[in-house]
């Protein structure tokens, strides 16, 4: 496999942030750093206008549009560790806090993953998003049942209930689509998938199968939105 060789150098770093994550250290090798963000925004730069070949929603949005603090916010967490252990990018056409789905790319030791959808719905979005999906159960089941989306994203939401939520048919005939807290998905990479010289087309390929998903859910979200 030929090599692209920047998502090495972002790897290379988060396993010596994992392994020394304090203040101290990312002081003495801020440089790693520097070096190690610049290679991925380069990645993320590529990226957005890639997705905007078929998504062009997206295509005015900036590489810190889409990007995040490396600073952990340790307020409320029993981790104190200062620092994050990935570099993230979210591509979403109304910004990152927006309810509004969009696409996630991660880059993480041996966790690297491609996502997407809509995260930390309240509960008028949440049932906006429910409601949609028993009133067209076919074309949803369609969308996520599609043989190459079924392959890459096997399971649609990160938690669910357990029964289905109050007010809904109890004999719905999907009823695993109304359980969900979110409306979101990933599909598990390996490191190689970004080192490869083919990431950006491999990469892209994920997004253009989760589109009509985002177009779906989206299209609920931003009447209420």
């Amino acid at each position: 496999m030929k090599y692209d060789g920047r998502a090495e150098i972002c790897l290379d770093f988060l396993k010596e942030i994992a392994a020394n994550n304090n203040r101290e250290w990312f002081n003495d090798n801020k440089d790693k750093y520097t070096y190690a963000r610049k290679a991925f925004e380069s990645m993320v730069e590529e990226l957005i206008p890639a997705i905007a070949t078929f998504d062009e929603s997206v295509k005015y949005l900036t590489v810190k549009d889409c990007t995040y603090r490396f600073y952990r916010d340790i307020r409320f967490s029993p981790d104190k560790s200062p620092f994050k252990r990935h570099f993230g990018a979210y591509i979403n056409a109304k910004g990152k806090k927006a309810f509004h789905g969009g696409y996630y790319m991660h880059l993480e030791p041996d966790n690297c993953l491609i996502a997407g959808g809509a995260y930390c719905l309240p509960n008028n979005i949440l049932k906006a998003v429910r409601e949609s999906i028993c009133d067209q159960p076919e074309t949803f089941h369609g969308i996520v049942s599609e043989k190459k989306f079924k392959s890459l994203f096997p399971i649609i939401g990160e938690e669910h209930l357990k029964t289905m939520p109050k007010g809904f048919p109890k004999d719905f005939k999907y009823p695993e689509y109304l359980k969900c807290k979110d409306y979101s998905c990933f599909t598990p990479v390996s490191n190689d998938f970004f080192n490869s010289v083919n990431w950006l087309d491999s990469t892209t390929g994920v997004f253009r199968t989760l589109k009509p998903f985002l177009d779906f859910v989206n299209e609920a979200i931003d009447e209420v939105e």
